[in-house]
């Protein structure tokens, strides 16, 4: 009936409820190493309480939210601990374990765990625009992907140098965010697979604390990687520990330097993203993982000696210059017959120069079969390796990675008649003779009378022949590749690409990526001077000789004619790309 009290339905209230402890606002809880994250706690459930409690009925009272960049301190070590995103009050507990609550939980019996700073993960959305290394006139079609990337200090954010390779745009999304800020590329280290961008947007950086970098992590070292692979949208975490430490082989580079193998999974979107340790700090960027049939789990991380060098290369020269290598082939010298030929001491040790550079400048100081004692006061092994850890060695092309484009070394080598010299040498980036990259350039090419001319470098012969291109180009190529040097800075190995056929070169029409070697009796040094020697040539043929004893000739006049129609019909702009003209 209306007006009269009924009774509400429950159990019936006691006589003599229990109290309700007052939450104490003690300033400094109890806590065992606690660290906190940029904005993820991950919650625990603490061991089992000796004192009994019983909990307040009804819905858990909220404690008050922390101030950011509030401290706390813990008494038990003396470590401050900074509160960086809000975060629900630490309160002692009867049994002298903490609880932390988060502003989006009702948790409070917990102990708090190191969780990664996931919120400076961001997403890279590249759109890539190839060249055509086969029609080098024009470009593939575009095409779009997507990566992991991360913020560090200084309003920029770290990707891999393969996620942006060829970009057109790049953009970046923020975690929990829709909106999508276009991001400007400030440097591409292609050796070291690493690639540094900035946001001009103010809005982008807002609520972004930077990743802080750890140590390099010692192997079972846990690591945690982060990152947007396939197979969702939203943010990914995986979990390993370090396996291996030792020189790889960068593939996106073509160069081997310092990487982490761990067992977390890696998959395709994983690129660019932060491998975290169990302290919230990140030690590498994932970056590629090893496919077979007989392997699991084997992905590897840019550890942060090389982050390092690459972000310091970019400060000091406001551009990436590279990571210097010693311009020697060496061979080990396990062998004690090997040593005692070479005149070394029982308790020498080092390996023997087998070829030098000749554009290094190590060519002007060493010698073959001078044995390299030492690098910079470090002794080298026998087998190429020096200390590296406790219990660890690792080979002496490390210590070279660890310089600078023009910073000196101290080398120290014995020469055939047992004597010591010592050296202080320069050190420089390599120039291949066949480049593993062309650093974002378009290919050059050149077009007389239908014969197309251009450079070989890694991207044309993967082009031509596919991703076996070890196994299907032509074995003199090949052989260049592999073990020649150089014989000058601008050096370079022309090929004809292809005839594009004519009436006027009838019966040229196979003849296929095979090098030019001289021309009207003049040996061809690069494509430029090809181009130049062929437009000023006035004699009444142009004889190109060719690799395996081929020679083509042309009438001058008649094949500088053609040329301008076998353009019109192929749709080319121009017979020779715009770096030629310069």
């Amino acid at each position: 009936m209306a007006g009269v009290n009924k009774r509400k339905r429950g159990r019936k209230p006691k006589s003599d409820p229990p109290s309700t402890p007052d939450i104490p606002t003690s300033t400094s809880p109890h806590i065992d190493d606690v660290v906190f994250s940029v904005s993820n706690v991950e919650l625990i459930d603490p061991p089992p309480s000796s004192t009994s409690h019983r909990p307040r009925r009804g819905r858990p009272r909220k404690t008050p939210l922390l101030p950011e960049n509030s401290k706390l301190t813990n008494p038990k070590n003396g470590k401050t601990l900074k509160v960086t995103s809000p975060t629900r009050r630490l309160i002692d507990k009867p049994n002298g374990i903490a609880s932390l609550i988060s502003s989006d939980t009702t948790i409070t019996n917990a102990a708090a765990r190191v969780v990664p700073a996931m919120d400076a993960v961001v997403k890279v959305f590249c759109v890539h625009t190839e060249p055509n290394y086969s029609l080098p006139w024009q470009r593939k079609r575009q095409y779009s992907s997507s990566s992991s990337g991360f913020v560090i200090k200084g309003r920029r954010v770290l990707t891999n140098a393969h996620s942006v390779e060829h970009y057109t745009q790049v953009k970046l999304k923020k975690r929990g965010s829709d909106t999508k800020y276009v991001a400007t590329v400030l440097a591409i280290g292609t050796e070291c697979d690493i690639a540094l961008l900035t946001v001009d947007d103010d809005e982008f950086w807002e609520g972004v604390s930077p990743v802080e970098f750890g140590d390099l992590p010692a192997l079972q070292d846990a690591v945690t990687v982060v990152g947007y692979p396939i197979g969702g949208d939203t943010i990914s975490v995986t979990s390993g520990v370090v396996s291996r430490i030792e020189i790889l082989s960068y593939v996106h580079g073509s160069t081997e330097l310092l990487g982490l193998q761990i067992d977390a999974a890696i998959n395709s979107g994983n690129s660019g993203g932060p491998a975290f340790n169990d302290k919230g700090n990140c030690v590498g960027i994932a970056f590629q993982s090893l496919k077979h049939e007989d392997v699991e789990n084997i992905g590897y991380v840019i550890p942060t000696p090389v982050i390092t060098h690459f972000i310091k290369d970019y400060e000091k020269n406001g551009a990436y210059t590279g990571f210097p290598i010693l311009g020697v082939e060496w061979q080990k010298m396990e062998n004690p017959d090997l040593r005692l030929s070479m005149g070394m001491k029982p308790d020498q040790k080092g390996v023997r120069i087998r070829r030098i550079d000749p554009t290094s400048p190590e060519s002007m100081m060493l010698m073959p079969s001078d044995v390299i004692l030492s690098f910079d006061g470090v002794d080298i092994a026998n087998d190429g390796t020096v200390p590296f850890r406790h219990g660890e060695r690792i080979g002496f092309s490390y210590l070279v990675s660890q310089k600078y484009s023009g910073d000196s070394a101290a080398v120290k080598v014995l020469r055939r008649n047992s004597e010591r010299l010592n050296f202080i040498i320069k050190l420089a980036t390599q120039m291949r003779l066949i480049p593993a990259h062309n650093k974002g350039r378009p290919p050059s090419y050149y077009i007389i009378a239908g014969f197309v001319f251009t450079t070989v470098s890694v991207p044309y012969l993967r082009s031509e022949y596919g991703k076996d291109y070890e196994y299907e180009a032509p074995v003199k190529l090949l052989d260049k590749l592999l073990h020649e040097f150089r014989q000058s800075p601008d050096e370079q190995i022309v090929v004809v690409s292809q005839v594009l056929v004519a009436d006027i070169n009838i019966g040229y029409e196979e003849i296929v990526n095979t090098q030019v070697l001289a021309f009207n009796g003049e040996r061809v040094k690069n494509l430029k001077s090809l181009a130049s020697m062929v437009e000023k040539c006035n004699d009444e043929f142009l004889k190109f000789d060719l690799e395996y004893q081929q020679v083509v000739v042309l009438q001058t006049e008649t094949a500088k004619s053609a040329t301008s129609d076998i353009l019109t019909t192929h749709c080319i702009p121009s017979a020779m790309s715009e770096d030629l003209r310069t």
